[in-house]
């Protein structure tokens, strides 16, 4: 079977109208959900902190994907301030525990402000302060129905390979900010982090492990399925 590389084989459309309704409908896509007042206070924190927060489509679908697979355990590297934690748990069972890991106390902090404002039991979520390349490989080999991986895209490939150890068959791996802006579908674009994000992305594609996708929600969705 014959494949391409669509950062290549895939140019600027052209036709100025069909671009415009693209965006349209992703704007439209990004709001189909809208979040409540307990999502954008934890928004404005993310703002106000300046750290990454999964915008809205991405959110949705990741609630989507943990109510799809009734997710009981979940990991997330990079907490921020429980913008995406809030979007899974909604999704999760009622016995479900989201594991999240952040190496700034503060954005921990702002994170659990938020989940006590979503009336949160304590024991639905484990928040463990410190880098994810030291707290990753002390979580037990497949034993997760869903890992998501966001924050910093330098530490992508490191974290995406402890992932693909921690998911259990049938997991849900996620990585977030898979488009970056839209500079991973520009050839064009030779940065550090594009480059990066890019080579990420192809690499999932090639492994025989994983059942992979990309979804154009929010600034891009990476999924992958464990065999």
């Amino acid at each position: 079977m014959t494949t391409h590389d669509p950062e290549v084989a895939i140019s600027p459309d052209a036709d100025s109208s069909l671009a415009r309704a693209r965006t349209a409908g992703w704007a439209y896509a990004e709001g189909f959900v809208p979040e409540d007042e307990v999502l954008l206070r934890a928004r404005e924190r993310a703002a106000e902190l300046g750290c990454h927060a999964v915008l809205p489509g991405a959110g949705a679908l990741l609630r989507v994907l943990a109510a799809s697979l009734a997710a009981r355990a979940v990991v997330e590297v990079g907490t921020g301030t429980g913008v995406a934690a809030l979007w899974l748990l909604r999704g999760m069972p009622a016995d479900g525990v989201l594991t999240t890991i952040d190496a700034e106390l503060e954005h921990l902090r702002a994170a659990k402000r938020a989940f006590a404002e979503e009336g949160l039991a304590p024991s639905r979520t484990r928040a463990i302060p410190g880098r994810p390349r030291d707290v990753l490989p002390r979580l037990t080999d497949g034993a997760y129905d869903m890992v998501l991986v966001g924050a910093d895209p330098h530490a992508y490939p490191d974290h995406v390979t402890e992932a693909l150890r921690l998911l259990r068959p049938g997991g849900v791996l996620a990585v977030d900010g898979a488009l970056h802006g839209g500079r991973v579908a520009d050839p064009a674009r030779r940065d550090e982090v594009t480059t990066l994000v890019r080579e990420l992305g192809r690499s999932l594609r090639a492994d025989e492990r994983v059942v992979p996708a990309l979804v154009p929600a929010g600034d891009g969705l990476l999924l992958a399925v464990r065999r």
